[in-house]
This record gives C-alpha cells, sequence and structure tokens, in this order.
C-alpha cells in the first residue's frame, strides 16, 4: 500500500535503481545467521563517536514520532495501513526484500527453489522458532496462516491470488503449486499480507493487548488516541538472539506538528522523526545532538478526483485540475523533499514510463472549465479536499493549488485530518479530491492499480471510485504477464498509465517523495528500506556508545 537504494546524505538526491525481477529458480543461501539490515547508506549530522559494544545492558526505550495515528487494523492477515511501522517489528515472513541485492533474502524461511517455470516453489523453513505464544512455527502452522489470510480476502490479501495448493511434505518444508507462474519469493517478501502468524491466537490479538507474530518485538501496551499511542517490548524468546546493546524497549509517540516533533528530537524525548519539512531538514544536518538520514523512495502523492459524484464527474473539470498545478514550482519548493515523476509508477520499478510527467498548462486549464461553464466571468466551482494532518509536504501543496484555483474561480476547500477519519470519509465517497501517498506492497507495481483504480465495492482504496471494465481486465492480467512476458507486462503497464491518467483523469500524481528523516545522533544501526516505507528495523539498532 502506502512507504533501498543507497542512502544519500543530506542534500543529494538520486534514481533509485531497483528492480522488482523474478527469481525463476535457484535456492538462497547464507541464512544461517540472524537476518541484519542491508547497509545502503549512512546518516549525516553532528553524531557521536562509535564504541566498541560492551555488555551493558540498554533499558532505554527508542521512541518513535509519527504524525499520525499508529494502528487501524491488528489483524496480520488483512493490516493495511499505517501500522506497518509497528507490525514489520511484531511479525515475519517467509522473506525480507534486500534492495542492496534487488533480491528477496532469508527470514522465516531460510532456502527456497522453483520449478515448472514459477509454478511451483519450496520453501525450507528456519527451525527452532517460535511464536510469542510459545507454539512452535511448522510448516503446518505456515500453511494454515496464509489459508487464513486467503480466505479473509482483506488489505493485501490479493498478493495470494496464484496460489492453488499448499502442502507440507515434512515439519519444516512449505510446497506451493499456482495457477500461474509468480516470483512468489517477491511476493512473500511484501509489507502486508505476507505475515506467517499463530492462527490458533490469532483471533485473542485483534484488540491489541497481545499478538501472535515471531518478531523480536511483542506489544506492551496500546492505547488508542492517546500521545503514546503504542510501546513494544522485546520477546526474549526471539530466534536470532539478544545482545545487552540493544533496544529492548520501543514506543511510538503522535505527534501531528512536525515543529513539536523537530523539539522533541532535540530535547532527546523521542528518537526518530519520519518526515521534516527541507527548512528543518537543512538544521538537521548541523544540529548537534541530531543526525539527517535521506534516500530516494517508491512513494508517491496522488491527488484521487471524485469521478463518481459531484463537480468531478465531468471528466473535463478532472483534465483541468489536472493542469492547474505548479507542478515543477512544487518540486523547487520541497527542496530535495520530493521530485516530479512520471506516471503512476516510480522510477526503478517495473512499468515505469518517461514521457508522462505532469505539465502546467493554465490557458488549456481555464478552456476546459469554461466547456464546462465554470471559470473568471463565470460561475464559480467550490471543491472540497482532504489531506494528511500535520504533513508539511501536502499543506506545501494544497496551498500551492488553492492560490492557482483562486485565480480560475474556483475555491478549494481543504481540511486537514487524521488518516483513520480521512479515509472513513474517503470511504463514504464525502470528497471531491482525496489526496493520500501510495507506495507498492512488495517490489512491484500491481499494487498501485490493483487496488487504487480497479473496481472496488465496498470502497477501499479505490478513491477515486473508477469503474472501467477494460481498466479492470487489464489490471486482472497484469501478474501473469509480469511472470511470463515482461516487454508484454512494460507496454501493459504504459498503456493502462495513459489510460487513467490522460482518458480518464482519475488522478494527478504531483511527485515522489525523497525521504528526508531525523534521529538521534547517539543511535547507529539505521537504515532506510522504500521497500518498507517508514519502518525503522528498531532490533538492528543500538547506542553508539
Amino acid at each position: 500500500m502506502r512507504w533501498h537504494k543507497r542512502l544519500l546524505t543530506a542534500g543529494v538526491v538520486g534514481a533509485v535503481t531497483m528492480t522488482a525481477s523474478a527469481c525463476a529458480g535457484g535456492q538462497v543461501r547464507g541464512a544461517s545467521q540472524p537476518p541484519s539490515a542491508p547497509a545502503t547508506g549512512t546518516a549525516t549530522g553532528s553524531t557521536a563517536s562509535p564504541q566498541a559494544s560492551t555488555a551493558t545492558e540498554n533499558d532505554k526505550a527508542f521512541v518513535y514520532a509519527p504524525n499520525l495515528d499508529v494502528v487501524t487494523d491488528w489483524d496480520p492477515a488483512t493490516s493495511y495501513s499505517n501500522e506497518n511501522i509497528a507490525m514489520q517489528n511484531i511479525y515475519e515472513s517467509l522473506t525480507r526484500y534486500n534492495v542492496t541485492t534487488q533480491k528477496p533474502e532469508p527470514r522465516l524461511a531460510t532456502e527456497w527453489s522453483s520449478a515448472a517455470g514459477g509454478k511451483e516453489w519450496t520453501f525450507k523453513l528456519r527451525e527452532n522458532v517460535k511464536f510469542h505464544s510459545g507454539n512452535p512455527v511448522t510448516a503446518e502452522a505456515a500453511k494454515k496462516a496464509i489459508e487464513r489470510t486467503r480466505k479473509m480476502k482483506g488489505g493485501a490479501a490479493y498478493i495470494w491470488d496464484s496460489v492453488k495448493k499448499i502442502e507440507t511434505p515434512d515439519e519444516h518444508t512449505l510446497k506451493f503449486t499456482l495457477s500461474y507462474a509468480t516470483p512468489l519469493d517477491l511476493v512473500a517478501s511484501s509489507g502486508y499480507a505476507s505475515y506467517i502468524y499463530d492462527t490458533s491466537t490469532v483471533d485473542q490479538a485483534k484488540d491489541g493487548k497481545t499478538d501472535a507474530g515471531t518478531g523480536p518485538y511483542t506489544i506492551d501496551t496500546w492505547e488508542k488516541g492517546k500521545e503514546t499511542e503504542l510501546t513494544l517490548k522485546a520477546f526474549e524468546g526471539y530466534w536470532g538472539g539478544w545482545k545487552p546493546e540493544q533496544y529492548k524497549k520501543v514506543a511510538f509517540r503522535v505527534t501531528p506538528e512536525l515543529n513539536t516533533a523537530w523539539q522533541l528530537l532535540q530535547k532527546g524525548e523521542v528518537n526518530f522523526v519520519q518526515r521534516l519539512n527541507p527548512q528543518l531538514f537543512a538544521q538537521a544536518g548541523t544540529t548537534a545532538g541530531v543526525q539527517a538520514a535521506q534516500t530516494p523512495s517508491f512513494q508517491n502523492l496522488m491527488l484521487l478526483f471524485n469521478t463518481e459524484s459531484g463537480p468531478l464527474k465531468d471528466v473535463r473539470v478532472r483534465q483541468a485540475l489536472q493542469k492547474v498545478l505548479d507542478y515543477d514550482g512544487l518540486a523547487a519548493a520541497l527542496k530535495g523533499a520530493g521530485q516530479k515523476g512520471s506516471g503512476l509508477v516510480p522510477q526503478g520499478l517495473l512499468g515505469f514510463t518517461p514521457g508522462l510527467e505532469p505539465k502546467q498548462d493554465i490557458q488549456e486549464a481555464t478552456e476546459l472549465l469554461a466547456s464546462a461553464d465554470y471559470g473568471p466571468d463565470l460561475k464559480e466551482l467550490k471543491l472540497s479536499l482532504t489531506y494528511a494532518q500535520g504533513d508539511a509536504d501536502q499543506q506545501l501543496l494544497v496551498t500551492l493549488l488553492s492560490t492557482e484555483l483562486k485565480k480560475l474561480n474556483v475555491t478549494l476547500q481543504a481540511k486537514p485530518m487524521q488518516w483513520n477519519p480521512q479515509w472513513d470519509l474517503g470511504k463514504k465517497k464525502g470528497q471531491d479530491i482525496f489526496v493520500m501517498y501510495w507506495f507498492p506492497d512488495y517490489a512491484d507495481p500491481y499494487s498501485w492499480f490493483v487496488n487504487v483504480f480497479r473496481s472496488a465495492d465496498p470502497v477501499s482504496f479505490n478513491l477515486s471510485y473508477l469503474k472501467d471494465e477494460a481498466v479492470d481486465k487489464a489490471i486482472d492480467a497484469l501478474p501473469e504477464l509480469t511472470a511470463t512476458d515482461r516487454a508484454a507486462a512494460e507496454q501493459s503497464y504504459a498503456d493502462l498509465q495513459k489510460k487513467i491518467i490522460e482518458e480518464k483523469a482519475a488522478v494527478a500524481v504531483p511527485y515522489v517523495q525523497t525521504y528526508q528523516r531525523a534521529l538521534s545522533a547517539g543511535v547507529q544501526g539505521y537504515v532506510d528500506n522504500p521497500a518498507y516505507p517508514n519502518v525503522v528495523s528498531f532490533y538492528e539498532l543500538k547506542p553508539t556508545g
């Protein structure tokens, strides 16, 4: 759903050159050691000098300051929102994507192989792994988790659509038979719906008091609506083991206002701020006690237009909105926090299509509005828009868009909202324009199309409410096409983007994000992996001293 290349130094923005190629055969080795985060880059700033680790127990909590509520859904089968920042530390999948090697690496599976042209996959499970309940992780337990996720058909469960049958030849072997060729090792690394969990306890985990995972952390407290919404504690039985210097306590302190989060970081009350505006990011690189981190992402911002009702039901008005925004001016104002993209798919993924860069054209926008009886010297057009509270980049976009629209006698009634109420309103079709970020569920572009632009009833993330049989048919053909004929898949993605953006005018895509973050200088081990947006792997961190 929604957030490696090299972690770049502050002020430098580079293109991601990652591909989502399938591993048609062979196996992954080297899984006998606990996983470690890929060395994808460095952070800059006023950092403490690394020292050799000692046997001193680390009793400090690592405090993450998100700007939005953390948890929408605790069920690992259907979770599909901001809670990935916690869930990725509580639950684990068969594989995990390594952006340095551009391949999945071992997690709960230690090796795997494929046969029959990608229609059969065999995974060997890591031995002596336990769920947080104490129950052992076996092939049968993993099978039950995947089958439950498929049965519930929520969130990103579509990632398993190609699975025809799952067998368990022995206690630690999973064998998948697929109905069509799929890079299942890549699918199994998804940031959503790929979790292996304890089906015997998961129904009791929906209240946030406990969980059913295998990861290094387990839930300590969850108080929805509180500033410190969630705390995690170490799972002492974790298969990777623990060292004294690792963080065994984690807290998520919801801080909607960016300036407040920055002040808390400087005071040492929080350790990680997931997003800074360009001005604060520039300060972070030279502020004592703070280190700055910047990396390109696979996350873009979308303005989804209500194609079903209201004034935007008229395609001419939607096309006019696409032409109003000063995209180049916005990119310049973001000062490195975002760069103009081309189409729906960010560069570095299958389906990236040059030539679809958005451009401002006020004259054409004026003509389109006039053809619908709106514009200067015509009747006023009023539009409602919702966007993320506390997101400085979205606020900047809204300000620029509102200014340009006002010149055309269009009034933008923009409302900043926390994610849950914004999403609830969107599912009720309560706005003209819905602003949100999107990122792939795994390193493949299919997620944008199947979730955001395929017909959906009831509405989930298809918040443009687009309904088009030809679009649906083309989207449904993408997974198998990707596995069997990548050139044809590239063309199909290009054709779909042109249809959705140009012909249907269901969306405008102003920019692709560049992550600009800040964290305490006294922390080492942090890396940023856009395949798991905004996720901090707390297990990999430790104090520098």
